[in-house]
């Protein structure tokens, strides 16, 4: 009689916490995985139990994203040399996904590259969440699953129970998906448009739509320096909003974000545990995707659908 594999969920070093917040829920301890680091910084992952005709799900957010992501290539490629089964890579944070396009002559598309990478060291699926642009989930050859983080963001927003709301886009590029909140609850919706010189440098803003006495919530994908965003705050309150919040999914706040949090006009900044937070905030509040995580982990190992962890099926049962 053929067994059923087991299902093992091991943590690399930048997602300790989220994972074991994620076993907690799937109601299972993170498997023993050893990740030593010699002087020079070369990164040496050892398993410290048996996979071999295992499922193994490997959680790492590519944040910082050098070095988590070649841990995580490593501990790939060990699970593979170690007879795994099947090898699920969950990216809570996509590094590099911001390099979706040859958007100017002689540039990379990073988020190809890594997709290559994780497919060479032997991913057999990849589970991630908010990638900047959708359509690198075409970049794969294996299947991905990638969850929305409004089946966390939704919920929130309705205990706020605020009166006059408005949903801002902070690009164009956004508005697909902000469209699709709006119309869950029924409210407005406004677009920061906005013009960069080059990378975290905005040379123009404005604002499409009416936010006169509105509460306005500004939903992105990632916020690295937070300069934008308090931009985006400030332009929306000059033009009568009565409050600015904001709820992005993954924090990586890079250089003087926290000061450009603390000193914005924001309201709060919403985000999620994608990225552990690197310093302290009054205004940052941390909402968890680890029983997302441990659904989508559950039914992926039990061949099951998650269609129920997306917001259409949210707009069904609402």
């Amino acid at each position: 009689m053929q067994l059923q594999p087991s299902a093992k969920i091991f943590s690399g070093t930048g997602s300790q916490k989220l994972t074991q917040q994620i076993c907690d829920r799937y109601g299972c301890k993170p498997g023993e995985i050893q990740i030593q680091k010699f002087s020079d910084g070369e990164i040496l992952p050892i398993f410290n139990e048996s996979v071999r005709g295992d499922v193994v799900f490997l959680v790492q957010s590519t944040y910082s994203p050098s070095d988590n992501l070649m841990e995580l290539l490593l501990m790939i490629d060990a699970a593979r040399r170690a007879s795994a089964w099947k090898i699920v890579a969950v990216l809570p944070y996509y590094g590099y996904a911001r390099q979706d396009r040859k958007d100017k002559p002689r540039v990379a598309i990073g988020s190809k590259l890594v997709a290559n990478m994780l497919v060479a060291a032997g991913a057999d699926r990849v589970i991630t969440m908010d990638l900047h642009a959708p359509q690198i989930q075409g970049f794969f050859d294996i299947p991905m699953d990638h969850l929305d983080s409004s089946a966390v963001f939704i919920p929130y927003i309705a205990q706020l129970k605020l009166e006059n709301l408005t949903f801002a886009a902070p690009d164009v590029g956004a508005t697909n998906r902000i469209r699709e909140i709006a119309s869950y609850f029924n409210a407005h919706m406004v677009i920061c448009d906005k013009h960069r010189k080059r990378a975290n440098e905005i040379a123009s803003m404005q604002v499409i739509g009416d936010v006169m006495d509105r509460d306005v919530i500004i939903i992105d994908d990632i916020c690295d320096t937070a300069g934008t965003l308090a931009k985006s705050a400030a332009l929306l309150k000059e033009k009568g909003a009565r409050s600015v919040r904001a709820l992005v999914t993954h924090p990586v706040l890079s250089g003087k974000a926290y000061e450009n949090i603390e000193a914005s006009v924001l309201e709060e900044l919403v985000v999620c545990d994608t990225i552990p937070l690197r310093g302290e905030s009054s205004k940052i509040k941390v909402l968890s995707v680890a029983e997302l995580f441990a659904v989508a982990i559950r039914n992926a190992y039990e061949n099951k659908s998650i269609n129920n962890l997306f917001i259409h099926s949210q707009r069904r049962n609402k």
